[in-house]
Parts: C-alpha cells; structure tokens; sequence
C-alpha cells in the first residue's frame, strides 16, 4: 500500500457503510506517513459535512490513523487540556486523493482526566439495521470499543501524555 509522503498536505474523508460520503476535512498536514500508520496535524480547518453545512474546527488537533486497527483519534489541543475525540471506523487506506475510512458513528470524546463518554449509540443501532451491517461487522466493532478503550485507560498509543504534545510541536515546524 502506498501512503501520504511526510510535510505533504491532504485530505482526510470519511464514508458511510452505504459508500456515500459523510464528512471531508481539508489540509492536514501529514507529520508521520508509513503504510500502518499516518499521524497528521491541523489547525482551524474547513470541515464540509455531507449535508452541505461547512465549519472550521477551533483549536489545533493531531490526529492518529491505524492501518490496523478499526479506530482513529483526534486529539484537540485546549487550553484547559487535550480532549480527543475517537471515531469507530475501518482502517485507512490511501488511495493519492485522500486518505479514507468508513465511519461507524459510535465515537467516544475523551476529557484531559482522561475520564470519557461514549457517543451516538443510537445513531450506530439505527445505522446497523438501516444499513444491514452483517454480525461479523458488529463484532469487530464491539471488540474495537473495547481495545480503544483500554489504549484510553492504559494511555497506550495516541493516549500517552507526551504523544499530542510531540507532534504538536513538529506540526508547528511544518505549518508556513
């Protein structure tokens, strides 16, 4: 698999089950491109959602995507902590346009304390019947929350104290 070349800027798409596109965030700046993992790094980008709305996120955010693994992460850089946000969803892939993955709607914001909440349950279980998502799917999705789960409560990966504020500052090297 080829992947996104360090200091290059890209796009980041999420899908549906279906295959309709759900939300694009434009230029993030890749920090790490290898074929298992992209670590990229933005600041107050264009978001465009498939309903036609546009918004621009507020802080800087470092995000953590997973050839592997059927999550990603989206640590947001505040002043009173580092939130993240962690989408279940496919692992990436990279096809040169954009780096790409189908969004399962359950998401979990993790808070600095690194308590967290789980979020859009009932968005996922309107979406698994809506959208036939076959059992062997709703297994590897129940068992994805609970390892990201556990990378939250053991600070593992992206989790680590010291792994936002790393990138951060190598973002800060790349941004003009």
């Amino acid at each position: 698999m080829s992947f996104p070349k360090t200091g290059s800027s890209i796009q980041v798409q999420s899908y549906k089950h279906n295959g309709t596109i759900h939300r694009i965030w434009e230029e993030t700046i890749v920090l790490k491109g290898t074929s298992n993992v992209v670590i990229g790094g933005n600041d107050r980008i264009l978001v465009k959602e498939s309903d036609g709305r546009h918004w621009r996120t507020r802080e800087p955010a470092i995000c953590y995507f997973d050839s592997e693994k059927w999550f990603n992460t989206i640590g947001m850089i505040r002043s009173d902590g580092i939130y993240y946000y962690c989408n279940l969803g496919t692992p990436f892939t990279w096809d040169k346009e954009a780096l790409k993955y189908i969004d399962y709607d359950l998401d979990i914001k993790v808070f600095p304390d690194m308590t967290y909440v789980i979020l859009d349950e009932d968005e996922y279980e309107q979406h698994r019947k809506q959208m036939k998502y076959p059992p062997e799917l709703d297994n590897i999705i129940k068992a994805s929350m609970t390892e990201l789960i556990s990378w939250i409560t053991q600070r593992k990966g992206p989790f680590d104290p010291h792994f936002v504020e790393m990138w951060y500052e190598r973002f800060l090297q790349h941004r003009d």
